[in-house]
């Protein structure tokens, strides 16, 4: 039965992140296609804010925040963590996010949805989601680097290695594990997406 529940979550996680709030929202509240008028097709939250304004912008975060929360913290809360089982969990609505099952394989670069898996993972250990904003935070407003994608390609690689042997330290080899695969698909959106983003921003939290 445990097996069944761990499937439940985790395909769940990975249908809940392929739903792209960032293209549905826009499209019903704005009239706006966001990956159509978008300079680099990423139906995401930054660009739903550039396009939509606040208004559209906030639901959109939030949702995709969510989608990576929720199965990852009901796995928390309710499961035994210690197994491979968590690690799936952690990394599902990612790679959901990222494959756009439901938005005709157009996905996003995963960051907001990244943010809700760790967040998720709080009642284990606040390290990741700690050590992710941190970076975010330093490569912004310490040492710029621009442009935006070479930012995030920097801090994800770079959370991977911190909190995966952080994790290690704590004998949380599974969370470690999940950590290395939400960090692994951002960090493939971003150098490997056909259009790669042309605008510098502070944060592109999609």
């Amino acid at each position: 039965m445990n097996a069944l529940y761990w499937v439940i979550v985790v395909a769940g996680g990975f249908l809940l992140g392929s739903v792209m709030f960032c293209e549905l929202i826009p499209k019903r509240f704005a009239g706006k296609d966001i990956y159509e008028i978008s300079a680099d097709n990423n139906p995401g939250a930054f660009n739903a804010f550039k396009h939509c304004g606040a208004r559209v912008g906030i639901p959109c975060l939030l949702l995709d925040v969510a989608k990576g929360f929720i199965p990852v913290f009901t796995a928390s809360m309710l499961l035994d963590c210690n197994g491979i089982a968590f690690s799936l969990a952690m990394a599902a609505p990612v790679l959901g996010h990222a494959v756009g099952l439901f938005n005709k394989l157009h996905g996003g670069k995963c960051i907001a949805v990244s943010f809700g898996v760790l967040l998720g993972i709080i009642p284990i250990s606040w390290v990741p989601i700690t050590v992710l904003a941190g970076l975010y935070i330093f490569f912004s407003c310490i040492i710029k680097i621009n442009p935006a994608s070479k930012r995030s390609v920097i801090v994800y690689i770079l959370f991977a290695i911190i909190s995966c042997t952080a994790l290690g330290f704590m004998k949380m080899l599974y969370a470690a594990i999940g950590c290395g695969l939400v960090a692994a698909q951002p960090v493939v959106k971003f150098l490997f997406y056909k259009n790669a983003p042309v605008e510098d921003a502070v944060s592109e939290k999609e």
